[in-house]
């Protein structure tokens, strides 16, 4: 007889399944802000006010050339001027980073991607100053190409006096604009009501500042409209500083503050 052998059963060893990786492990920060950056220009509003920006831009260098009279064409004028569409029509593409997740529904599939909405925020954010930021550079050469004709055409005499400071205060001044425009889009969380109160409430502020003479001298510290003016027109002095701080802090931290936790808290439907 032949015996048989027995051979013991050969146990695997038990595999251990992979943690999970949650969205925000595999996106840094920089990784969000570029596809942030791509969303801004990859809609069809974003590259309608983007286009809009870029126009009217060169139309106000444009004009501050060819305007009859005699103004003072030269550089650092028609730099200003180039800080007047982007700073109207910016925030409002800042507005739309924001709610345009809730409008289009997006909000839910983004969020599940990064569960860590704060990182997110601080995503649009970012891509929203790098545009401000941009749009100083933009403006620095078609100023600069207004400068060269103005010259060209005997319209001005191509001085290109302008100091390191003003481009820090147009930079400044940009990116408190688009900021205001993301806090308002976070606190709201709907374009259209966003985009009005952006609008009407600083404006509606500064006429009650104008209107009651009583209230003018404490209420002007909250006036942001006016607080900016020193800013953009590079005539920023030390007492001004904590003016524009106490306007800044009113009408953009507080409401940044309160969007954003309104979003990383709230319920998505």
């Amino acid at each position: 007889m032949t015996a048989t052998t027995h051979h013991p059963p050969v146990r695997s060893a038990p595999r251990t399944a992979a943690p999970p990786v949650s969205g925000s492990a595999r996106s840094g920060l920089g990784r969000l802000t570029a596809v942030e950056l791509r969303k801004l220009a990859d809609t069809r509003s974003g590259r309608s006010l983007l286009g809009i920006i870029a126009v009217l831009t060169l139309a106000v260098v444009v004009l501050g050339v060819l305007a009859p009279g005699e103004p003072d064409r030269t550089f650092v004028p028609l730099f200003q001027l180039t800080l007047l569409p982007t700073g109207v029509i910016l925030p409002v593409l800042g507005i739309l980073t924001v709610t345009s997740e809730w409008s289009q529904r997006t909000a839910l599939t983004t969020f599940v991607l990064v569960p860590h909405r704060h990182r997110v925020m601080a995503a649009k954010l970012l891509a929203a100053v790098t545009y401000a930021l941009a749009s100083v550079v933009v403006g620095l050469a078609t100023a600069a190409l207004g400068t060269l004709a103005a010259a060209a055409l005997d319209r001005g005499d191509g001085s290109w006096d302008a100091s390191i400071g003003l481009l820090g205060y147009a930079a400044l001044f940009q990116v408190i604009n688009v900021v205001m425009g993301i806090a308002f889009g976070m606190l709201l969380l709907n374009s259209p009501l966003a985009i009005v109160l952006y609008f009407a409430l600083p404006v509606l502020w500064t006429t009650v500042v104008t209107l009651v003479p009583r209230i003018s001298g404490t209420a002007a510290w909250f006036d942001l409209n006016l607080q900016l003016e020193p800013l953009a027109e590079d005539a920023m002095r030390s007492g001004d500083w904590p003016r524009l701080a106490v306007a800044v802090a009113t009408w953009v931290l507080l409401p940044l503050a309160a969007g954003v936790v309104r979003v990383v808290r709230g319920e998505l439907r």
